[in-house]
């Protein structure tokens, strides 16, 4: 039998939960711009003893609160979750089962048996954001289908997704009727390839 995904997506208002990210380099630095990106609004702190000058213009620019120590344990108090992205493997490994003592959900970069949820590809239009996973085992190939999607998607998506919202709203009847008459209404669209 062949193996799946059975990752479940889900997508997180990041402005009402508390996040962590352990480290300030590299890793750290993308992690936190690709967070940045899709989520402007995240309340986002950073722990480390270094932080490169990257990570700091990132950090004011988006009312990210750095503090400049080793980690601890007592960091996770009140996080709800949590990206270890240090240089030093037993360091993320102490993260990961603070993190899990705690119930606290959290990535270890790179290391996917430290895992509770991988961070996906992600293309945004507008309202429409779309969410790529290759169940962690291959992160180029996230990059490349979100470059693909970026390209397909056409710019103008978001007044497609307006035009239906207002749409309906103006529909009567049950939740059942809304649903297939908007059913019908974007399978139309998308036949005629009117996106």
């Amino acid at each position: 039998m062949n193996e799946r995904n059975n990752l479940y997506p889900i997508f997180i208002k990041m402005h009402s939960i508390n996040m962590l990210i352990v480290g300030g380099g590299y890793v750290a630095l993308e992690k936190l711009t690709f967070l940045l990106k899709s989520s402007p609004n995240a309340k986002v702190t950073m722990v480390a003893n270094f932080f490169r000058p990257d990570v700091i213009t990132l950090a004011k620019q988006f009312d990210v609160k750095l503090i400049k120590m080793s980690y601890h344990e007592s960091f996770l108090l009140d996080q709800d979750l949590i990206i270890a992205a240090t240089d030093n493997p037993e360091v993320n490994k102490q993260i990961y089962n603070d993190a899990r003592a705690n119930h606290i959900l959290v990535n270890v970069a790179d290391t996917p048996e430290l895992c509770d949820f991988y961070l996906g590809g992600i293309v945004t239009k507008g309202h429409v954001k779309v969410a790529i996973s290759t169940n962690g085992k291959s992160p180029t190939t996230a990059k490349r289908l979100r470059q693909f999607f970026e390209d397909v998607i056409p710019e103008n998506i978001d007044d497609l997704v307006q035009n239906l919202n207002r749409f309906r709203k103006t529909i009567k009847g049950d939740f059942e009727h809304k649903v297939q008459t908007l059913n019908n209404v974007t399978k139309t669209l998308i036949s005629n390839k009117q996106i």
